[in-house]
């Protein structure tokens, strides 16, 4: 008995491109009827960003998602359809030998680079966009001290030309206070080890490192009290260092500021904070060194 090879009808390219074209127009809509919600499933596991800068950073976790699927799936569909149709249907066939496709490797080698040159591109933009601070009108300066194990945020010049800080402080979680609606840049220090200061909902974090100056900026959009932290293991007590956010309205961010100064809370520059083993809670003014700078 003799082998033979399976006949290819005419029609098999054309269905080819219909199941390509319907396999990713599918995937778009699936994906795309989902993006602009508001919810965690929706925005694809992001938290919902509640600064201007963290959009940004949100359309391009869903654009990588979107373009991740719809190359998904016409890769798998590919493969089924290879599974499919050039299946074995007979014991005494076999399938056509083909040693190689010339443009088919070309467009498997091709269009990968392509692909990573538009994500490549796409995500310049995006940083661009998120830590510009060029032509960028900053509203409020904190100065913000990650040392072991807390947080210092520093407001320099914010009553009557003094420094005004908040400390944590032991147990005692700190909490950084900024006004909605206007760009507050953080000028991120260390005296000591490596941090890295992050909220979950301003899609950013950057690394606060001893003797290199960082910083970013920020426009929250929405009043409310945000958890942030360490994202950086930084020592034996890196899980304490836990610190909220508050955003509030101007008149609130002013009056907190106030209430900090007359409690003694200030200095001329902006200071580094004392270290775990230092501070207690319930931290008085005047156990704080106010010599010991931290610009």
């Amino acid at each position: 008995m003799s082998l033979r090879l399976p006949e290819r009808p005419a029609g098999a390219a054309r269905r080819l491109r219909r199941l390509m074209l319907a396999s990713a127009l599918g995937s778009s809509l699936i994906v795309l009827g989902a993006c602009g919600s508001d919810s965690e499933l929706e925005r694809l596991g992001m938290p919902k960003p509640v600064t201007v800068e963290g959009e940004h950073t949100l359309d391009l976790w869903q654009g990588a998602w979107i373009a991740a699927l719809v190359t998904g799936v016409i890769v798998w569909g590919l493969i089924f359809y290879a599974i499919w149709r050039f299946r074995r249907r007979h014991e005494d066939e076999i399938p056509v030998q083909t040693r190689y496709n010339l443009p088919l490797e070309i467009f498997y080698t091709v269009f990968p680079i392509i692909m990573v040159i538009v994500f490549f591109d796409h995500t310049i933009r995006v940083q661009n966009l998120v830590l510009n601070d060029e032509n960028v009108a900053v509203d409020n300066t904190v100065y913000v001290v990650g040392q072991k194990w807390q947080w210092t945020f520093n407001y320099p010049e914010a009553v009557d030309g003094e420094n005004v800080f908040a400390i944590g402080a032991g147990n005692d979680i700190p909490t950084l206070v900024i006004p909605v609606d206007q760009t507050t840049r953080f000028e991120l220090r260390s005296p000591d080890v490596i941090h890295d200061f992050g909220v979950p909902g301003f899609l950013i974090k950057m690394d606060v490192m001893p003797g290199q100056p960082n910083h970013f900026q920020v426009t929250p959009k929405e009043l409310g009290t945000y958890a942030g932290k360490c994202y950086e293991l930084c020592g034996a007590y890196h899980s304490r260092m836990l610190f909220n956010v508050t955003v509030v309205t101007q008149e609130e961010y002013e009056a907190y500021l106030e209430r900090q100064a007359a409690a003694g809370f200030t200095s001329e520059k902006p200071i580094c904070g004392p270290t775990y083993a230092e501070a207690q809670v319930g931290l008085d003014p005047d156990d704080v060194d106010v010599e010991e700078v931290c610009e």
